[in-house]
Order: C-alpha cells, then sequence, then structure tokens
C-alpha cells in the first residue's frame, strides 16, 4: 500500500500512545509505517504520506512542530498529508473537531501548511505523574473548564473509536 511516516510531539505520552495505535492498525492495513518523535532525523521524501501528531501544552502546540513544518512544507504539500492535535478540552463534544477546537483553529491560524486530514483527539488527564507545578496548573484549568480536579484522577478521554476512522481516512488519502 503507502510508507507512511508518522512524526509525533508528546509531553506526557498520549500523542506518543495514539501515535504507536495508528501505527499498528495502518501497518496492520498493509503499509510500512514508521512513527518518529520531533526532535528525531527524518528524511520525509523517502515516505508516501506524512502524519503529524502534536499535544497541548499549556494552551499551546510544541515549538518544534512549527519549526519541523517549516523546515518541511515543501514537501507537506507535494504529499498526501495529515495532522492531528491531542488534548483535554477535545473530551467536550463541542470542541473535539478541527473545525470546533480552538487549538486546531489556532494551529490553523499560526501554520503556513494546511494538511489534506486534520482530526483532533482527547488526550489523557493523569494527575499522579504529573510534577508539582503541570498538576496544579492542568487542575487550575480543569476547574475552570468545569473538569475533574481530584488529584487522584486518572482519566483517558481519547476515543479510539475515532482513532480507528481516523486511519481509514489516512488510507484513503491521496495527493
Amino acid at each position: 500500500m503507502s510508507k507512511i511516516v508518522i512524526v509525533y510531539s508528546s509531553v506526557h505520552g498520549q500523542t506518543r500512545k495514539i501515535s504507536a495505535y495508528l501505527e499498528d492498525k495502518l501497518t496492520a492495513a498493509g503499509n510500512s509505517v514508521t512513527a518518529v518523535g520531533i526532535a528525531d532525523k527524518v528524511d520525509l521524501a523517502e515516505f508516501d504520506k506524512v502524519i503529524i501528531g502534536a499535544s497541548i501544552r499549556h494552551g499551546k502546540h510544541n515549538p518544534a512542530v512549527y519549526d519541523f513544518i517549516e523546515a518541511n512544507q515543501a514537501l507537506l504539500e507535494q504529499k498526501p498529508s495529515s495532522f492531528f492535535s491531542v488534548s483535554l478540552v477535545a473530551r467536550k463534544p463541542l470542541k473535539n473537531t478541527a473545525d470546533t477546537n480552538p487549538y486546531m483553529r489556532a494551529f490553523f491560524e499560526k501554520s503556513a501548511w494546511v494538511p489534506k486530514l486534520a482530526e483532533v483527539f482527547g488526550g489523557n488527564l493523569n494527575y499522579p505523574s504529573y510534577g508539582a507545578m503541570d498538576r496544579n496548573i492542568i487542575r487550575f484549568i480543569m476547574w475552570i473548564t468545569k473538569g475533574p480536579t481530584a488529584a487522584d484522577t486518572n482519566v483517558e478521554y481519547t476515543d479510539w473509536q475515532k482513532v480507528d476512522a481516523y486511519a481509514d481516512s489516512i488510507n484513503q488519502l491521496t495527493a
């Protein structure tokens, strides 16, 4: 089928987990798939399709994501390409699409690259795994947005059926 690369930026591991899941799904569908971190060296010219996944931390995508896109924009525009964003905001039904998610809208405003396919997924809220600063910041944000604030909360908001549908869409993606 296709030779696909998934380039991801993950802070607490959920974007990496989604990328690994996509790698398995796309490989099972007959593709050759490589998943790499945003800091890893990868030659996009070697691949037929490019997927970039990025998490939100403190309201922003990692600046390295924008640097990677800028450095590879010409190739990204030539190939079937996709972008997915992972955030806790995407847990909300009215903010879980590329059109309604504020972080995806901000991404499109900031990035010159327009992927052929875009999706958002809910992240994982795991207070016990965070350092004190992150835990307090995220708890405050959750308090404001009416989310869980108990210090022992560990909830995965990723809709894996939605990730399956996204994998199917990637298989159908053409130039």
